[in-house]
This record gives C-alpha cells, structure tokens and sequence, in this order.
C-alpha cells in the first residue's frame, strides 16, 4: 500500500515537473493517457474477479454434485448382494417381495442423487469408457466385439464413472 502511494507521489510530483516544463495541451493529454491507463487497468480488474467469481461458482457446483460420490460407491456392493440374493430367492417367498421392495426404494435413492447403473446386454456394442473386458468367448449370434455377458453392473455418479461394468466379449472372427 505505501508502495502504491509513493508511486502515486512520484507520479504526481512528474507530472508536476512535466506541467512546469511542458504546455497545458501536453500536460492535458498527458493526464488523458493517465486515466485511460487507469479505466483499462479497472476493466481488467473487473474481469478478472468476475472470471474468478465463475470458476468458484463452477468448483461449488462441481463439489455438490460429487460430495457424495464416496458413499454411494461404498453402497455399490449392497446392490450386488441384494440383486445375487433376488436372483436366489424363489418365487411367491414374502422375503423376495420385501427385498424387492428395499432394492427399488435404494434404487429410487441413490437415482434421485445421480447414480445409473450402466448394465449392458448381450449384442450390445462394447463402450471401453464404460465397460472393462473380462474375457472373450466365441458368442454365436452376437457380433463381434459386442457384449456377449454381464458380470457386474456399472455405475455413473452424474455421468462421471464410478465403476466400470464387468463384460465378456464376443471374440473377433
């Protein structure tokens, strides 16, 4: 701050010297430039914080829409157990019906805060951003470089990856 002010002397006092030495159109002009100087140096000022204020806006955006992202992937083994147990348990059991029942409300949940699974059928086209190759097999009816099977579920958390989906391949001819 003093710094600015003896800056602020040293450029007052010139200008004094320059008024004694040069004419009032010189002097005049000078101060013209002065002042251009300072809006443009105010303009960029302004930018520069409105720049500022976005990219803060952008990162509190950004970490809302991640804050959660370590619980609902520590939840992810809950919707692989809860489907193996659905897929074991025999029909009409009332336990089925109230499994079935939680994993929809968790579902509706964690859908609400962001998280898709990303479960890829037999045939479908085999996206490596979202899927990861487990094996190949020969898959008669699938094209190649398809999925042919489905070993885990994947998951976005607001279209970012939170696990890829485990696949098996359709060989290559």
């Amino acid at each position: 701050m003093n710094q600015e002010h003896s800056q602020q002397d040293e450029s007052t006092s010139a200008h004094a010297d320059a008024a004694a030495a040069d004419s009032p159109e010189a002097v005049i002009e000078s101060l013209r430039a002065e002042l251009e100087q300072l809006r443009a140096d105010g303009l960029r000022e302004r930018a520069d914080l409105e720049n500022q204020r976005k990219r803060m806006a952008r990162e509190v955006e950004m970490a809302r829409k991640f804050a959660n992202e370590r619980l609902l992937g520590d939840l992810l083994p809950l919707f692989d157990s809860m489907e193996a147990g659905l897929a074991a348990a025999a029909e009409g059991d009332p336990l089925r019906a109230g499994m079935e029942l939680t994993l929809r409300q968790l579902q509706r949940i964690a859908g609400a805060n962001g998280l898709v699974a990303v479960a890829p059928a037999p045939g479908d086209v085999f996206n490596p951003d979202q899927h990861q190759a487990m094996s190949m097999i020969d898959a008669e009816g699938i094209a190649p470089g398809a999925v042919a099977q489905t070993f885990q579920k994947g998951w976005l958390l607001n279209e970012r990856l939170l696990r890829p989906a485990l696949v098996v391949v359709a060989k290559q001819d």
